[in-house]
């Protein structure tokens, strides 16, 4: 019979770490299978945590990235001691964010060493990069022994349950068609977008081939999208959602994709988790950190001599890393997934 062990998860707070993050929620719940996990994150996160059964709440966390916060964190620290949560696991690195287990007094708290965390961590774990490459192992060891920190975990991938989309969203047409969705943007920079006009020939490739074509991403987006729809003939099958839809919306009709193509972006891990085809175009960051966690996605990626630079616009000016990387090339990819 399994002990309680109720876990308080201090989370991320961008969309891509907070999908690998399912993968530590999976691997508690295989060691304490009636255990509760709860996560704290930004409001934001609800849609996603909510379409991952191993968690039984969300709870808002508001105070935003980069503020200390010291009186709310000690408030809602202090309203959870009530739950009596056996452990925390600290997910994010600075010292701020270990705060308020402390203050819930929970009795174990785990998490990586980060911004010298000794006493507000008392199941402190010194981080090897070179043994834990991933940021996906970096997370699932926390869920092991600290004698066991040093040692590459298996993990189960991230696997999201989407909901029904509303008839608004979702074109009466997809039965009749098979549907691409492109996911356009990164919140990171500029240097990680695939050039607006490579996804048009794409789209304009599918589109001539009867497909439809969704384009997904925030209202930031949203010009990004419009230029795609400009350069694809085929307008009526072409719809561009970006900034016009929730994250929990978004999340649903990527699930309805038979294609999906994006950049390094959390819609791309979304995609993954979700369990669809996937073209994942790299250029200035490396999949060897935060790859698509899934065995149906493919990595496009060319070698260039100055990347990957990691860098959020292109400090050579060229953008050859993307530039290069052709609609045909992709459309190829994508054409021998679906064969």
């Amino acid at each position: 019979m399994s002990v309680k062990h109720d876990i308080l998860i201090i989370g991320p707070s961008w969309v891509g770490d907070m999908v690998m993050a399912q993968s530590l929620f999976a691997a508690l719940k295989q060691q304490h299978p009636q255990s509760h996990i709860d996560v704290l994150a930004p409001e934001w996160t609800r849609p996603l945590l909510a379409r991952m059964p191993e968690i039984r709440e969300a709870i808002k966390m508001p105070v935003t990235h980069g503020v200390f916060g010291w009186k709310q964190r000690r408030q809602i620290g202090l309203g959870l001691r009530h739950r009596n949560y056996d452990q925390s696991i600290v997910l994010p690195n600075s010292w701020k964010s270990a705060l308020i287990p402390w203050f819930a007094n929970i009795p174990q708290r785990t998490g990586w060493l980060g911004e010298m965390r000794y006493g507000l961590l008392n199941d402190p774990r010194k981080l090897n990069k070179q043994r834990l490459p991933l940021m996906v192992q970096r997370f699932v060891a926390l869920a092991h022994p600290a004698s066991q920190a040093h040692i590459a975990p298996d993990f189960l991938p991230p696997k999201m349950i989407a909901e029904a989309v509303s008839s608004e969203l979702n074109p009466a047409k997809l039965a009749e068609q098979k549907r691409l969705v492109l996911c356009p943007g990164a919140e990171f920079g500029p240097a990680k977008q695939w050039p607006t006009s490579h996804y048009a020939a794409l789209g304009e490739l599918l589109t001539q081939q009867g497909w439809q074509v969704l384009i997904m991403g925030s209202k930031a987006d949203a010009v990004t999208g419009e230029q795609i729809v400009a350069g694809i003939t085929d307008k009526q099958n072409v719809i561009n959602l970006c900034g016009k839809t929730q994250l929990g919306e978004a999340i649903d009709l990527i699930a309805t994709a038979d294609q999906v193509v994006s950049n390094d972006s959390g819609l791309m891990h979304i995609a993954a988790a979700l369990q669809k085809p996937l073209i994942a175009i790299y250029g200035p960051t490396s999949p060897a950190f935060t790859p698509p966690l899934s065995d149906n996605a493919t990595i496009l990626q060319i070698p260039v001599d100055c990347g990957p630079c990691f860098q959020r616009t292109c400090p050579e000016g060229h953008h050859k890393c993307m530039q290069d990387i052709q609609p045909e090339q992709v459309l190829r990819q994508l054409q021998s997934s679906t064969s």
